[in-house]
């Protein structure tokens, strides 16, 4: 499954926008650097008409729930744009603020 067809589901630049952030914010952990580095190169994927990630690879990649959040977003996205919003909804009811430990090192080191 293609998933270069991504960025025209979005009914705007706003609603692109909160998918990505949550992508970011709930989903990519960087305690898992693999996981959340493909978790990222899908937030970049929601923009792009080019393939910057295959589903292969987030199938080999990404944990079961955090998978599953994200095939939710990709029907969602082929659906409809209340079905992204209501996605969103749910994984931010879901999923805690993910903490970005690498930052904050960096942040820590740098003071």
């Amino acid at each position: 499954m293609s998933l270069t067809d991504l960025r025209d589901g979005f009914r705007d630049d706003e609603q692109l926008r909160r998918a990505r952030r949550v992508v970011h914010d709930r989903l990519a952990d960087d305690r898992d650097p693999q996981e959340c580095r493909y978790l990222m190169r899908f937030w970049w994927q929601l923009g792009m008409t080019y393939q910057e990630v295959s589903m292969e690879q987030l199938g080999q990649y990404v944990g079961r729930p955090k998978l599953d959040v994200i095939e939710e977003l990709i029907s969602a996205v082929r659906a409809g744009h209340a079905e992204i919003d209501a996605w969103a909804d749910m994984v931010e009811w879901a999923f805690p603020v993910t903490r970005d430990r690498g930052y904050e090192a960096a942040i820590g080191s740098a003071g």
